[in-house]
């Protein structure tokens, strides 16, 4: 029997520094960065190393979910990963998936929240491509996860361990944070600040958080307004009244440059230039019980 298609994609990374200019052009779609634009975002990645662990992350996700969904269901489902700025693209995934014969598929964005301006696109390109190829395919879009009990808990576990790497007596200033969009979508009906705030809300609430509150983070450069507040502020407005901040970036599911760059040197460089102590909840990559989340939501999807 052919499998059920799993389509798995994230926002995908540079292989390395000879890739970062035709990345950064595609994420600007086709507009070939400014010398000073591709210079910033070269040295954001030496600071981390000179490459983003994303692509290996997200492989060993593939690979995990792979795992948890055999463990349940043994040979129901293949997993196809697919990139919005690196290959394999989603076009390449799609075409592979259908290659194999899949009739049917789940589309699943390593994203918790659902915007049109992120998660949708992701959706509008599989479309595309399926429509392209003539074939028909049958695809069950998974739109978000972001309340799934399993991830509140995960999250909450990881926000309580780096509460206590703390000393004992220190005020604390939690920010739960996703990666910022333009503000319009305020404007738009669209669900992505509430479903941030709703996940905020429980991981605060089964931690046990007194002291929280959502921000944004890595922004883009346009000259149009981003949502707010922008957690590099937020951090600097506690300083006088919280001894250290914790960040939890639940909006994210792997390490990448918006964490080891954005957070762990950024974020961290600013709160200690104000005084206080930084520390981050790990993120969660590969753990066994995240990938079983993701199988989940695959199999409820594919019923």
């Amino acid at each position: 029997m052919t499998p059920v298609g799993v389509l798995l994609m994230s926002y995908g990374t540079p292989s390395g520094p000879d890739d970062i200019e035709a990345y950064y052009t595609d994420i600007r779609r086709g507009r070939p960065p400014t010398a000073e634009q591709l210079a910033d975002l070269r040295a954001r990645y030496d600071a981390i190393g000179g490459v983003s662990p994303l692509a290996a992350r997200t492989a060993a996700q593939a690979e995990g979910l792979q795992q948890a969904l055999d463990g349940v269901e043994p040979g129901r489902f293949r997993v196809f990963t697919g990139s919005k700025h690196a290959r394999p693209s989603i076009e390449d995934a799609v075409d592979e998936m259908i290659e194999t014969g899949v009739v049917d598929a789940v589309a699943v964005v390593l994203a918790p929240h659902y915007s049109a301006l992120s998660v949708g696109q992701y959706f509008d390109r599989v479309a595309a491509a399926i429509d392209e190829s003539g074939r028909a395919v049958g695809v069950t879009y998974v739109h978000d996860w972001h309340l799934e009990p399993v991830l509140i808990e995960l999250l909450a576990a990881r926000v309580q361990d780096a509460l206590s790497r703390f000393p004992e007596g220190t005020t604390v200033e939690t920010f739960v944070t996703a990666h910022s969009l333009p503000a319009r979508v305020l404007q738009m009906d669209d669900p992505y600040p509430q479903q941030v705030t709703d996940t905020a809300e429980a991981v605060a609430e089964a931690a046990g958080l007194s002291r929280w509150q959502v921000a944004w983070q890595s922004a883009g450069r346009t000259p149009e307004p981003w949502l707010e507040p922008d957690v590099l502020t937020a951090i600097r407005a506690v300083a006088g009244t919280a001894d250290g901040v914790l960040v939890c970036p639940a909006g994210f599911v792997s390490d990448h440059l918006e964490i080891l760059y954005d957070l762990d040197i950024q974020a961290r460089g600013v709160a200690e230039s104000v005084g206080l102590r930084f520390e981050r909840t790990a993120s969660l990559n590969d753990d066994p019980r995240f990938l079983g989340l993701l199988a989940d939501v695959v199999r409820i999807a594919a019923a």
